[in-house]
C-alpha cells in the first residue's frame, strides 16, 4: 500500500474541474498536494494514510477563493454604515484610514480577516490594501494562501509618498515572494481614473514582463465613469483598452456599470470580472450584469470586498446572493446555477488571480486547498443535490474542516494556527481607541 499523509473520506466530493460531484469518494493528500480523488473502497485498499478523516455527512470542495477583499478593513467594520459609496469613502473611510492605518493596524486587521475567512471555508484571498508586505507575512504565519496586492497610486499614503516609491516597493515585494508556495502577487489600483497615462503605460510593461494580474475597481458607479469621460475622453475600461491594458491580465472588480460595449470588450480581450454582490447592494452601487457577462464568455469570480463595505467575509452568502440576483434580474432561474456559483467561488477566482495551476479545484497535482461542509444539519437536510444544498441552504457555520496546502487550518471549527481570542482582543482594542478618539463619519 502507498503511504499518504491524509485521506479524507466524504459523502460527496465536488471537484469543480471537471465539474463533477462524486458520492462516497476519498481525497488522498501527500506532500501538501492532491494525489488522487477516487472511490472510498478503492482508496482504502490502495493507501495507508498517516491520518484518516471520515466525513459521512459532508460535501468536500476546493477551498473557497475570495478574489477581492481589503483584509485589514475588518477593523473598520460597521463604521460609516448607511452612506452611499462616495460619501462612505470621503466622509467615513478615508479620514479613518488617514488617522489610523499603519503596520500594526494592517497586522491586526489582517489577522482578524484571516481568522474569519478560514472559519468560513476560504483558503485564498486577493488583497488590496496598504502595507501589503504585512498582509503577506500574516497569511504565511496563519498558513493561508494570499495574492498580495502591489499598490500603485499617484497620491501619497502611509505606505508610499509618490508613484516611483509605489513601483519600487511593489517590485521589491514581488521579488521577495517570487517563489513562495503560499503567496503570489498582483498589481492593484483603486481605479483607473486617478492614474496618469504614463503610470498606466509603465504598469502595462510590468504586467507583461512579470505575467502579473492587474486588479482595479472598474465601473462601480456612474460618477466614476462620468469623471473618466470628462478627464480622459473614454470610459475607464475603454481607456485601459486604448492603453493596451485590457487583456487576460486585467481583473475588473465590481463592473456594476458595464454596458453592452463594455461586455463585448471584456469578452474580446479576455479580462476577468470579480462580482461583489453584497457590497454593491449595501453601498447602493447597483447589480453587475452577470448573466450577460457569462453569456458572452467572460470569467466571473466572486469577492466579498472589505468588511467595512460588506460587513463580513462570507463567500457562501455571496454564492447564494449571486445566484438569486442573476435569476431575478435575468428572469432565468438557471443563470447562475449552484454548480456555477461554486465555480465562481473557487476556480474562477483562481483563474482571475493567475493561480489556477495551484488551486481552485480538487485536481491531482494541485495544492490540497480543501474545505468540508457539514450537510447533515438543518436547514440542509434532506439533501437532494449537495451543491444546491450548500448554495441554497448552507452557511459559513457549516464549515468543519479546512486544509491549505495539505496542512490543517481549521479542525472541528477551531483555528489551528491562530489564537482567536487574541485576535478578537486586539481588534476590540482598535475599536475602543477609535471611539475614544471620536473619529467617525459625518452625515449632512
Amino acid at each position: 500500500m502507498e503511504t499518504v499523509d491524509t485521506l479524507v473520506c466524504a459523502r460527496w466530493i465536488a471537484t469543480v474541474d471537471p465539474d463533477a460531484v462524486l458520492a462516497d469518494h476519498a481525497l488522498a493528500i501527500r506532500g501538501g498536494r492532491i494525489v488522487a480523488v477516487l472511490p472510498r473502497a478503492e482508496a482504502q485498499a490502495r493507501y495507508a494514510p498517516l491520518e484518516r478523516v471520515d466525513r459521512p455527512h459532508h460535501l468536500c470542495t476546493p477551498g473557497l477563493v475570495n478574489a477581492h477583499t481589503h483584509a485589514a478593513m475588518t477593523l473598520l467594520r460597521g463604521l460609516a454604515d448607511g452612506l452611499p459609496l462616495e460619501a462612505w469613502l470621503k466622509q467615513g473611510i478615508w479620514p479613518l484610514e488617514r488617522r489610523w492605518v499603519g503596520t500594526e493596524f494592517v497586522r491586526d486587521g489582517t489577522d482578524l480577516a484571516i481568522a474569519e475567512m478560514l472559519a468560513a471555508g476560504i483558503t485564498c484571498f486577493g488583497d488590496m490594501y496598504a502595507f501589503p508586505e504585512v498582509a503577506a507575512e500574516r497569511a504565511v504565519e496563519a498558513g493561508m494562501r494570499c495574492v498580495a496586492g502591489l499598490v500603485i497610486a499617484e497620491s501619497p499614503t502611509a505606505w508610499a509618498g509618490h508613484v516611483d516609491e509605489y513601483f519600487a516597493k511593489s517590485l521589491d515585494l514581488h521579488d521577495a515572494f517570487r517563489d513562495h508556495p503560499l503567496v503570489s502577487t498582483s498589481f492593484v489600483a483603486h481605479g483607473a481614473t486617478g492614474l496618469e497615462d504614463a503610470t498606466l503605460e509603465r504598469l502595462r510593461v510590468l504586467v507583461d514582463q512579470l505575467d502579473s494580474p492587474l486588479v482595479m475597481h472598474l465601473h462601480e458607479t456612474a460618477g466614476e465613469i462620468d469623471a473618466c469621460r470628462r478627464r480622459h475622453g473614454a470610459t475607464p475600461v475603454a481607456r485601459l483598452a486604448r492603453l493596451g491594458l485590457a487583456s487576460p491580465s486585467l481583473v475588473a472588480v465590481h463592473a456594476v456599470r458595464f454596458g453592452a460595449e463594455d461586455i463585448e470588450l471584456a469578452a474580446r480581450t479576455g479580462l476577468h470580472v470579480v462580482h461583489c454582490p453584497t457590497a454593491n447592494l449595501k453601498l447602493g452601487s447597483g447589480v453587475a450584469p452577470v448573466p450577460a457577462l457569462l453569456a458572452a464568455g467572460v470569467n466571473v469570480a466572486l469577492g466579498s470586498d472589505g468588511a467595512a463595505s460588506a460587513n463580513d467575509l462570507d463567500l457562501v452568502r455571496e454564492m447564494r446572493l449571486a445566484s438569486l440576483l442573476a435569476a431575478g434580474t435575468s428572469g432565468d432561474a438557471s443563470a447562475v446555477a449552484p454548480g456555477l456559483a461554486l465555480r465562481m467561488a473557487t476556480l474562477a477566482g483562481a483563474e482571475a488571480l493567475g493561480i489556477a495551476d495551484r488551486t481552485g479545484s480538487l485536481t491531482p497535482g494541485k495544492w490540497a486547498d480543501v474545505t468540508c461542509f457539514d450537510l447533515g444539519r438543518l436547514p440542509a437536510v434532506p439533501v437532494a443535490d449537495p451543491v444546491a444544498a450548500l448554495v441554497g441552504s448552507g452557511g459559513r457555520d457549516f464549515v468543519t474542516d479546512v486544509w491549505v496546502a495539505g496542512r490543517r487550518a481549521l479542525s472541528g471549527g477551531r483555528l489551528a494556527r491562530l489564537d482567536a481570542a487574541d485576535v478578537v482582543t486586539r481588534a476590540t482594542g482598535w475599536r475602543t481607541r477609535m471611539l475614544a478618539d471620536h473619529t467617525g463619519p459625518t452625515r449632512e
